[in-house]
């Protein structure tokens, strides 16, 4: 069983930049048939011109990205509230990641750790840097 990966916007904004070692982990990712999860919000974080990123609408269809619904929010508002944080798309990811058993990608692990921290769940989520 492979666990699935969970990517914050420092990961697509990675992608977006043409970082080779993210390409290298995605490609490793998905020929060990992990599935890439990327929380809808995330996507409006990294994503600013059609024109000039066509790599990351590439990457991006190869993903699931899933919609932020009623519950995810008011989890995320919940967790936010919990860690004194006011990040809702970082409080998604990790709530997102946690629902989904993921390993979370970052730029910004220590306010992703402050907020896997305020969760307080067991297993918790695993938290990589990009």
């Amino acid at each position: 069983m492979n666990i699935p990966y969970l990517y914050d916007a420092g990961a697509l904004i990675a992608i977006d930049n043409d970082d080779r070692r993210m390409w290298a982990r995605h490609s490793l990712a998905l020929e060990d048939g992990r599935d890439i999860h990327i929380p809808s919000i995330v996507v409006s974080q990294a994503w600013r011109d059609s024109r000039r990123q066509v790599r990351l609408g590439k990457f991006l269809a190869g993903c699931h990205v899933a919609p932020v619904g009623i519950e995810t929010a008011k989890a995320a508002g919940i967790l936010c509230g919990k860690a004194g944080t006011s990040d809702i798309v970082d409080a998604t990811v990790v709530t997102m990641a946690a629902s989904l058993g993921a390993i979370i990608w970052t730029s910004d692990p220590n306010d992703i750790r402050t907020l896997v921290d305020a969760q307080d769940i067991k297993p918790a989520p695993v938290i990589r840097t990009v």
